[in-house]
């Protein structure tokens, strides 16, 4: 009997442990979010998403301004562009897709790092 309760006083630690590191596990972080979007939009999209990066100045059509194209966008739509690139959506083929490079919580961190941006108008 003493085994017995040992071992269900062992099982009951290892899910209070289990839960705990599933509650605790990070997603993407805002910091990784901005890393994301420096490294694969800033060229084109600009540090505040205004559309003027060193990249986006050469681009015809240029890149939107997040603060008017995202207006009433939900982070559906917001996704899709990203997964899908630009031609998906019926906009500039020159927006590429990140569907392949990115995972789906580091593309929503975007989302919400962009939706940032475009509130700070």
């Amino acid at each position: 009997m003493a085994g017995m309760r040992t071992y269900i006083d062992g099982a009951a630690v290892l899910v209070t442990g289990l839960c705990l590191v599933g509650l605790t596990a990070p997603g993407v972080q805002a910091q990784d979010a901005k890393e994301i979007y420096v490294k694969s939009c800033n060229m084109c999209h600009g540090p505040s998403g205004k559309g003027d990066g060193p990249a986006g100045k050469m681009l015809k059509p240029p890149p939107a301004d997040f603060a008017a194209v995202l207006k009433g966008k939900a982070d559906a739509d917001i996704t899709k562009i990203i997964k899908e690139g630009g031609k998906a959506v019926g906009k500039s083929a020159a927006m590429p897709a990140f569907g392949t490079r990115l995972k789906d919580d580091q593309i929503q961190g975007v989302v919400d790092y962009i939706k940032g941006l475009a509130s700070t108008k």
